[in-house]
């Protein structure tokens, strides 16, 4: 049965999309049309590229810190300028590397730009903090940007999606009205559930949603010790406040929603253990939704 997925982003807890996609698999079930932000935009893509769900496995069991860390020259020699150079570079790594690693797992299924993956069968959320708006790539790059889509970058776009603030360098992209900072697009919907919807109630097919957290009216309360907490906390309530708005009581029974709080959106050394309890968990909640999913 085909179905349209959507995947929220979560960083390295990614990994228990995977683990979710082995059981829709098992089960008969393909995506026809993919959609994600940040880390789920790496699921997407990948998805978009005809990969299954155990390559994902593989692929995504292999990156460590070491691989995405690209550290400018300045701090192999002077390390402690990161923190002073922040303030410029608004990150503290480049994310080529990212990138790189998106890019070659995508050409090894001959995808390079959005040209060589049927129209409208992945779509991409970013931020765009210069315009002060959402982009969907490659949907918004003609009118926005002046960009022809089909010469575009599908690891460009991801790498932008993905671009989480603070630890990555926002991408910089020139358009009709100049340069654009753009950031990771889980800050302004890390969950675009909408995506898929045209508006007046009907669907091409069932939409799948899979979001790394728990769901809605069961989200844990945070504690707020001290400003950096605060922050954290600010920055967390922003992002569900959006997606709050799309995810109602009959949105909410197509999401699988993965609770994965024990591991970092970050934590990119985990063991073989937390990677296989990563990898069950999302197992686990797929078959549960599954049991009770009516499409």
């Amino acid at each position: 049965m085909k179905v349209d997925g959507v995947f929220s982003g979560g960083g390295v807890k990614a990994l228990a999309f995977a683990g979710a996609y082995e059981v829709l698999e098992e089960n008969g079930y393909t995506f026809a049309r993919v959609a994600g932000t940040s880390a789920g935009a790496i699921m997407a893509s990948l998805i978009a590229a005809g990969y299954s769900s155990q390559d994902l496995q593989s692929l995504l069991k292999t990156i460590s810190l070491e691989d995405l860390i690209d550290v400018p020259v300045p701090e192999r020699f002077f390390p402690f300028s990161k923190w002073l150079l922040l303030y410029y570079r608004m990150g503290l790594y480049k994310g080529n590397r990212l990138e790189k690693i998106i890019e070659g797992w995508l050409e090894n299924k001959g995808v390079r730009t959005f040209s060589d993956i049927p129209k409208g069968t992945l779509k991409v959320v970013c931020s765009d903090l210069t315009l002060g708006r959402m982009i969907v790539v490659p949907d918004d790059l003609k009118p926005v940007y002046g960009i022809d889509p089909a010469t575009f970058s599908v690891a460009k776009a991801v790498r932008m999606s993905a671009g989480l603030p603070y630890f990555f360098m926002p991408v910089k992209l020139h358009g009709k009205k100049g340069k654009s900072i753009i950031i990771d697009g889980g800050v302004l919907s890390n969950f675009p559930i909408w995506i898929w919807d045209n508006g007046k109630g009907a669907r091409k097919r069932p939409i799948l949603g899979m979001q790394l957290s728990d769901p809605p009216d069961k989200l844990p309360e945070r504690k707020i010790r001290n400003a950096i907490q605060m922050f954290h906390a600010l920055f967390k309530t922003m992002k569900q406040a959006h997606d709050a708005r799309y995810i109602s009581p009959s949105t909410s029974k197509d999401v699988i929603f993965i609770p994965v709080n024990e591991v970092n959106t970050t934590e990119f050394q985990m063991t073989n253990e937390q990677e296989e309890r990563l990898l069950q968990i999302g197992r686990t909640q797929a078959e549960m939704f599954l049991k009770r999913w009516s499409r």
